[in-house]
């Protein structure tokens, strides 16, 4: 083993151990690859090693980050921010929720479908986790507890609904992931479409059949009455505005009409208009959407900064190779050198965000993926299927990062809102379904790849 397979090993080793101190991540990232360049360095001028590292590595650090500041393609960041917390003050999700539990409230499980329902349509207009997991908590929490649904179900159904918004578009994540792995972000999008409904559809299914066998955990409300054409006319007069709101920004992707960056100043500007076609636009909840705005975008670009100065020194220390080799030597073919990968993302989830391993594992391992030999079809249209097809991939193996302890935030946002009856317990019991049928949606991604992939070939044939 040479020094620069030790100081690989070190460094990893080094940047978890500093993980559970509760340093800022951002500093440990950053700190980790100056401690190792100095010691690369001084390897070098002690020890006659080669490790590559020496002052310069900082002023090439310097200017990665230059080049990452001046990308055009992150600029989308902040501004689909700006578009999810203005949408969370526009009282859009109110009047839906308002109206969709007359409609749905008539069949056992109504309201949880509901919460379902509505979390689909915010992922596909905010893509903020925590702004989706409180407002679904404050709004139908009261109401599924007042009429009788057991804890587990209703904090599940409100946690899993919420965490949609990471894979469904517009999300965050995607933006990051092809940022990282050099992708089209609209091919990113348009493959997440598919997988993200179809975890919504499973939620749902659970939801009635697991109500269906038990009637106790979602009994119907005693007040029911019959379904009138009125419900169903104020139910679709509500979707309407998020509905444009989404078609504005992904329509207008899909339809090459803008860049991604460009959709999401539209985005942007519509959830602004909605606010104040709903009389919720004032300069109080301006300055707070603009507040927590640039501190989400800091908290995102803090640990870009760390992560890249990280990922410079892993790779010039030869760490990418000495991963490719670890992988590709596993005796597990193709697919199960993939599902290996899942699995370790999947763990890692327990302990870390999905900002930290998109911006550090991601960039590592998605080479990886084009040498072990699987292909998947692209229908001569989608460029590097298989990267694709594996983001996606990490992004709903991502996705149960948000319900598992004991760094699960959706679990903790939830908690914050939650009625004071409510344990830790139940949320935990509540979440085991849901990342359970994360998983099914994962599996069926893996060994169905043109979920992913088909409707991005089939947009831009």
């Amino acid at each position: 083993m040479d020094a620069n397979t030790i100081l690989v090993i070190l460094m990893f080793v080094t940047f978890i151990s500093l993980l559970f101190t509760g340093f800022p991540i951002a500093f440990v990232l950053g700190g980790t690859a100056m401690i190792f360049t100095l010691v690369g360095y001084l390897s070098d001028m002690f020890f006659g090693t080669w490790t590559g590292l020496d002052y310069l590595t900082v002023g090439i650090v310097v200017n990665r980050i230059y080049n990452l500041m001046d990308n055009w393609v992150l600029v989308a960041v902040p501004m689909f921010i700006f578009m999810g917390l203005m949408l969370d003050h526009s009282g859009i999700a109110e009047r839906m929720m308002q109206s969709m539990q007359e409609l749905f409230g008539r069949v056992r499980g109504g309201l949880a479908v509901t919460v379902t329902v509505i979390g689909i349509i915010l992922a596909a207009s905010t893509g903020i986790i925590g702004a989706s997991v409180v407002l679904l908590g404050l709004l139908s929490l009261p109401v599924m507890l007042k009429q009788g649904y057991s804890k587990p179900l209703a904090l599940g159904t409100v946690c899993g609904a919420g965490t949609l918004g990471i894979l469904i578009p517009p999300s965050i994540m995607l933006v990051i992931m092809a940022d990282r792995l050099g992708l089209a972000v609209g091919d990113l999008f348009m493959g997440a479409v598919f997988p993200g409904l179809i975890l919504g559809f499973l939620y749902i299914a659970f939801i009635l059949i697991y109500a269906y066998i038990k009637p106790d955990v979602a009994p119907l409300p005693a007040d029911r009455r019959p379904l009138e054409w009125r419900v169903v006319l104020e139910v679709f007069k509500t979707i309407i505005p998020p509905a444009c709101l989404i078609v504005a920004v992904l329509g207008s992707i899909f339809a090459g009409i803008c860049t991604p960056t460009e959709a999401s100043g539209v985005g942007a500007l519509g959830a602004s208009l909605l606010a104040l076609w709903n009389r919720r636009l004032s300069f109080p909840v301006i300055k707070e959407v603009m507040y927590n705005t640039f501190k989400i975008t800091g908290y995102i670009f803090g640990i870009f900064f760390g992560a890249t100065a990280f990922a410079l020194v892993l790779r010039s220390l030869g760490g990418d190779e000495v991963i490719s080799a670890a992988l590709t030597s596993l005796p597990l073919g193709p697919y199960g050198i993939v599902g290996f990968i899942l699995f370790v993302i999947f763990i890692l989830g327990f302990f870390l965000d999905w900002i930290e391993i998109t911006l550090i594992i991601l960039p590592l391992i998605g080479p990886i993926i084009q040498k072990v030999g699987i292909h998947v079809n692209g229908y001569g249209v989608v460029e590097n299927p298989e990267l694709v097809w594996f983001c996606v991939l990490v992004a709903v193996a991502l996705q149960t990062s948000f319900l598992t302890p004991p760094v699960g935030f959706a679990i903790f946002y939830l908690k914050g809102v939650a009625p004071p009856e409510v344990k830790l317990i139940d949320i935990y019991k509540g979440i085991v379904p849901f990342v359970i049928l994360q998983l099914i949606g994962l599996v069926l991604v893996l060994f169905f790849p043109q979920l992913v992939v088909w409707l991005p070939a089939v947009a831009y044939r």
